[in-house]
This record gives C-alpha cells, structure tokens and sequence, in this order.
C-alpha cells in the first residue's frame, strides 16, 4: 500500500475552516516528495442566481486574489508545483467529480453547522466525503478560535 500522495486538492472559501485546510494541506504537501497542490474554490451558482454580473465578476476577482495569496505563501514554504482553480458551479459536485483533478487527497474545512443550517444549506464536507474516490481530511477549527 503506497501512503504516498501526489495530487491534493484544497477546498477553500475564504473562511477560518478553510484557512486551517490550507495550513493542514500545505503540511502534508511538504512532507509528500514530488507531490502538487491544488487550491480550489468553487463559486456557488445557486447563490450566485440572484445577483448581477457585476457582483459575479467581483466575487471572482476577489477569489482569485485570496487563492493568489495562498499559492504565494505555498511556493515560499517550498512547494513547486501548486496552481488555483476558480470555477463557477455546485462545490459538491465539482469538487469531486467535474473539476478531473486526479485528487489522491481532497482537505477542506468543516463549518459545524448545525443540524437545520445543514439541512437547508447543505454540508459540502460531507458530500464530498460520501463522493469522493480518494482519502479525505476534514479540518476543524480549534475550539478557541470559534
């Protein structure tokens, strides 16, 4: 059995779950030889549904700038091989099915959402967990930071 990985993927969103994905994720890149990092973010088109194309387009750049920011930070702790990915769709599905990024690892943070929220929201982690074809890591946040 081979514990190594080579292709993670990072979900982030630019919350504090996410940011504990991206510093769990980044570990585990440096301490995975030759292995590649991903950092995804998916901007949810049912949200999206209901604003006009300028909220979209600024919503996209500021994606992109926060992604930016994390691919700096990965290739200044010594990660070679690291690029973004800024989609528009479902986070459930493109995740782990639409985006076809050979994932060994897909990290992403938990939101502990409680039980209505998730009901009427629905739990990303969660669906990624059930359809992923590949180990995944859910990242809490510590308890003094909530």
């Amino acid at each position: 059995m081979d514990n190594h990985y080579y292709s993670i993927v990072v979900a982030v969103d630019g919350s504090i779950e996410s940011e504990y994905a991206f510093r769990k994720a980044l570990d585990i890149v440096k301490r995975n030889k030759d292995s590649w990092l991903s950092i995804v973010h998916i901007i949810d088109t049912r949200a999206a549904a209901v604003y006009d194309r300028m909220v979209l387009e600024n919503a996209q750049k500021d994606t992109e700038e926060l992604l930016n920011k994390y691919k700096n930070e990965a290739v200044s702790a010594g990660v070679e091989q690291v690029k973004t990915v800024v989609e528009f769709g479902s986070p459930r599905s493109m995740i782990t099915k639409d985006l076809n990024l050979n994932a060994d690892l897909i990290v992403c943070g938990a939101h502990g959402r409680n039980a209505v929220e998730r009901y009427f929201i629905g739990s990303v982690s969660e669906s990624i967990v059930r359809s992923a074809k590949c180990d995944v890591l859910v990242v809490r946040t510590p308890e003094s930071l909530k």
